[in-house]
């Protein structure tokens, strides 16, 4: 829910020791420290509805969130390129509660989701459509304390807890999965100077995963037990007003693996002007490999990661402009020789690969009155020889250049925020096997434009109406190729689209609260 929030940021690399077990990036979601304003939030969507809720105390406050979404009256309305048997339901909700002390402040939070569909997937290599049907069950509680200890440092800790299975069922293939998963996290900072923090932390994750196929003429159980220990520390060193550092280290040990892993991590950034900084980071990193890969074979080692980028940004007066080029090396890529991973493969950390490109962002909600928009663009050029891939090539979810244009206005006369999304792509590799190239096909370009408009009844009532591809473009998502030559040798295929042209989505958005100004505009 966007209400628990104060921002996220997006990490394309090079981030901190704190963090590891990703190759690429790292999403820091920064949650609400403290509520101080009691309020209501009611949704009454097309595809559902969500009610929210946030009571304040002197040291404490309460927040929860429900959803419910049912796509069956909304796929009704609109045709769809597929047939479902019982469309998208599911029902998801979350809890906060905080509890400031003297010295700190006391975050708990719990969140549940439960999800269904029954379809009907066509495929070129069945004459029959195949049923699919998926029912997911998710539960997750995190406890935090954040506060100071004495003598200058600060204490962070905290445990968590996820659960989350699922029920999957093939025509008469029926494949159960559950993952159970906690998190205990320990970091300690002082600040020795305005100019020299020093950080230190451990980590401690134990993660279980059991699967059980079944059919008919065979039923087949796999799984793991997966323990994983780290530690960090990192300091930040001002050395004068236009110079900094951020040093730091990850020791981590698989316990499935049976391995030790040192990641050094290093930044840099020189303020060479007012507003103008720019900084190089380096780094490497480790991630374990997939649950589809450890649940048939533990002899494996993890994956492996080296970074190097250079950025530059300028911030000034609610303008963002960014600049960041990288390049990340892969080495110990999980291999293996069948069509899909499965108890039979042989894995291997034989494969590597590269991934090196440009990201430009620029926001802007200060030129034009009213006027918020930014604009991002992002180039990258990566080749990977890994899974079951017969030589270095693109994989299939890279598109060279991305690039979206967000824009909001608001009409003051109208009371109506105006929004606008162009999203634009490059064609994405795939595999023909009529052609002698590996993935050497290429889908046609990516386009979506996208609007909306939010209208203000009164100070906290919201109507909002949005369009997703507006003008219905036939966007190809890639295609699907027989498993077998027809009679001239060719290889069949069909394409593989959208389920739906657009998105059409109307909402009402009611807030109540004290102060009789909030709303939900800013989620919007």
């Amino acid at each position: 829910s966007p209400f628990l929030f104060t921002g996220m940021s997006f990490s394309t690399g090079g981030y901190s020791a704190e963090y590891g077990e990703a190759l690429s990036s790292v999403l820091l979601l920064n949650s609400k420290e403290e509520e101080v304003t009691e309020r209501t939030d009611l949704s009454f969507m097309t595809v559902g509805l969500g009610v929210a809720n946030t009571q304040a105390w002197d040291k404490q406050s309460l927040t929860f969130n429900m959803v419910y979404l049912n796509l069956e009256p909304y796929q009704q309305l609109i045709p769809q390129n597929i047939t479902w048997n019982k469309p998208y339901q599911s029902l998801s909700g979350e809890v906060v509660y905080r509890y400031r002390f003297t010295s700190g402040l006391l975050k708990v939070y719990t969140a549940f989701d439960h999800a269904t569909f029954d379809l009907n997937q066509e495929s070129i290599n069945t004459p029959q459509p195949t049923r699919v049907a998926l029912a997911n069950t998710n539960g997750y509680t995190n406890i935090s304390f954040k506060g100071s200890i004495g003598d200058g440092w600060q204490l962070t800790t905290g445990a968590s807890f996820g659960h989350g299975k699922n029920q999957i069922d093939l025509e008469q293939d029926e494949v159960y999965n559950q993952e159970n998963a906690a998190h205990f996290k320990l970091k300690l900072r002082k600040s020795y100077s305005d100019r020299f923090k020093w950080s230190i932390g451990v980590d401690q994750f134990v993660t279980g995963f059991k699967e059980l196929f079944s059919n008919t003429a065979v039923r087949f159980s796999s799984g793991y037990d997966f323990p994983l220990s780290a530690a960090f520390t990192e300091v930040d060193w001002i050395f004068s007003k236009k110079v900094a550092a951020k040093i730091g280290a990850r020791l981590a040990y698989n316990g499935i693996l049976k391995e030790t892993q040192l990641m050094p991590r290093l930044s840099l950034a020189y303020k060479f002007a007012k507003n103008h900084q720019f900084s190089w980071a380096y780094g490497t990193f480790t991630q374990a490999p997939r649950a589809d890969y450890l649940k048939y074979a533990t002899t494996i080692q993890s994956e492996r990661a080296a970074h190097y980028i250079m950025n530059y940004m300028y911030t000034h007066d609610r303008q963002t402009f960014r600049v960041e080029a990288y390049e990340k090396a892969y080495t110990d890529l999980i291999q293996f020789n069948t069509q899909t991973p499965q108890f039979n493969s042989d894995f291997s950390n034989g494969g590597s690969g590269y991934a090196r490109g440009l990201d430009v962002f620029w926001r802007d909600a200060k030129s034009i009155k009213n006027l918020e928009y930014w604009v991002s663009y992002s180039f990258i050029d990566s080749q990977r020889n890994y899974r079951n891939f017969p030589n270095t090539v693109t994989p299939n979810f890279i598109a060279k250049h991305s690039i979206s244009l967000v824009g909001k206005y608001w009409i003051n006369d109208w009371k109506s925020q105006l929004s606008v999304t162009q999203v634009l792509s490059s064609g994405r590799p795939y595999n023909n096997p009529n052609e002698s190239l590996f993935m050497n096909g290429r889908t046609k370009p990516f386009s979506n434009l996208s609007l909306s408009w939010a209208y203000l009844i009164s100070a906290q009532k919201i109507l909002y109406f949005s369009v997703n591809n507006i003008r219905g473009t036939q966007n190809i998502l890639g295609y699907e190729y027989a498993n077998t030559p027809d009679t001239n040798g060719v290889f069949n295929r069909r394409i593989i689209e959208p389920t739906a042209d657009r998105f059409f989505f109307v909402g009402f958005f009611w807030t109540l609260s004290d102060n009789k100004k909030d709303d939900q505009l800013n989620n919007l």
